[in-house]
């Protein structure tokens, strides 16, 4: 079966999912915990980050490598396009997707960050306690120096909405012409479950696709999950959702020797 090392909120690893969802392959979530160095992944993976695809032994790090392994190696229900002008907008459409919505959401994220509350629910299951506690007891004040520290001063993230706010809007022009169906085509492709996926950290899906408490499902960043000049958008990445990505099921014991369905946690040093 395959493996995704992620975090259940990481707007990047939700990306994969929603792939691996559309091309109907199983998968099994692997939770990577915070930690000094996070030495599971970087053995496996030569990096840190999520989300990582194991297939075999085969290791493929970064979510755009990931797609287009999993559209070559699983090609039924492709994502990619074979018409050369569909191929090349989907293909630039996910790349300004993951700059613009991928990295400007995280910089709006922080501010997000200084509700103790969201900082904890964020956590990747499996998070020890002690740890949890000291996230939430975090002061906003820090909070901010860490964002100053990470070159997000307040202009920095008055820029990162304002980039936002002009993606969201394109992203709605686009949908207008195509009469809200998808980016580049008659079909789904890379390019729409890459901004749907991303959109994660901006309003979460208010279905049961995320192993996360409930009260934060159908939450979002003010501003933009509330804004009503973007409902076309979030309708539209809505029925993406509920036409493609599949619920989580809370792990049961059973005896079928199944893979559990929820999260695995890997140790970290």
């Amino acid at each position: 079966m395959l493996e995704l090392y992620q975090f259940e909120l990481s707007q990047f690893s939700e990306k994969v999912r929603l792939i691996l969802d559309y091309k109907g392959l199983a998968y099994r979530k692997i939770e990577v915990v915070p930690g000094m160095g996070q030495l599971e992944l970087f053995r496996l993976s030569g990096q840190r980050q999520v989300p990582v695809l194991k297939d075999g032994n085969t290791v493929i790090a970064d979510s755009t490598a990931i797609a287009l392994y999993l559209d070559k190696t699983y090609p039924d229900r492709p994502i990619i396009p074979t018409n050369p002008q569909q191929k090349a907008n989907c293909l630039l459409l996910e790349q300004w997707a993951d700059r613009s919505i991928g990295g400007e959401g995280r910089s709006i994220l922080l501010e997000g960050l200084k509700n103790s509350n969201l900082r904890t629910s964020i956590l990747p299951t499996g998070t020890p306690d002690v740890l949890k506690n000291l996230v939430g007891s975090i002061p906003k004040e820090a909070i901010d120096i860490l964002g100053l520290g990470l070159g997000l001063t307040p202009d920095a993230i008055k820029a990162s909405k304002a980039e936002m706010h002009r993606s969201l809007e394109s992203i709605c022009m686009l949908l207008s012409q195509n009469s809200g169906a998808y980016l580049t085509g008659d079909t789904p492709t890379l390019a729409d479950l890459t901004v749907a996926g991303l959109s994660l950290v901006l309003k979460i899906p208010e279905g049961p696709y995320l192993d996360i408490p409930f009260n934060l499902k159908g939450k979002g960043v003010p501003g933009f999950a509330d804004n009503p000049d973007y409902d076309l958008f979030f309708t539209w990445r809505d029925k993406l959702y509920a036409d493609f990505r599949k619920p989580h099921v809370p792990n049961i014991n059973n005896n079928s020797g199944a893979a559990p369905a929820t999260p695995t946690t890997i140790a970290i040093d």
